[in-house]
């Protein structure tokens, strides 16, 4: 939604949203494991996302930072802010999901 709205780059959209569909489907697939169900789909946009800053917007000798700070966010939003919210809607499952 927030591409949709800031006016980003079509490219941007599709395949942004193809990483995390790719990523989610893995996460899926490993279900039964969560803490490594998050590797795939942290990793599907660490790849995928820096090459389409690249190309879209232009920036190709910034793709070693780009590869970093995406990796970055990737590793705190998932595991930083993905295991406490998975492990609390855990713990309160009986009372959230009835």
């Amino acid at each position: 939604m927030a591409n949709l709205l800031t006016g980003c780059a079509l490219w941007d959209i599709v395949f942004g949203s193809l990483a995390s569909l790719v990523g989610m489907i893995a996460l899926s697939a490993l279900k039964k494991l969560p803490y490594l169900a998050l590797v795939p789909y942290a990793l599907a946009n660490m790849v995928v996302i820096p090459f389409v800053v690249k190309l879209v917007y232009g920036a190709p000798e910034a793709l070693p930072l780009i590869f970093l700070t995406v990796g970055i966010g990737e590793i705190v939003s998932v595991f930083g802010f993905g295991i406490p919210l998975y492990l609390i809607l855990k713990k309160h499952q009986n009372h959230l999901f009835k």
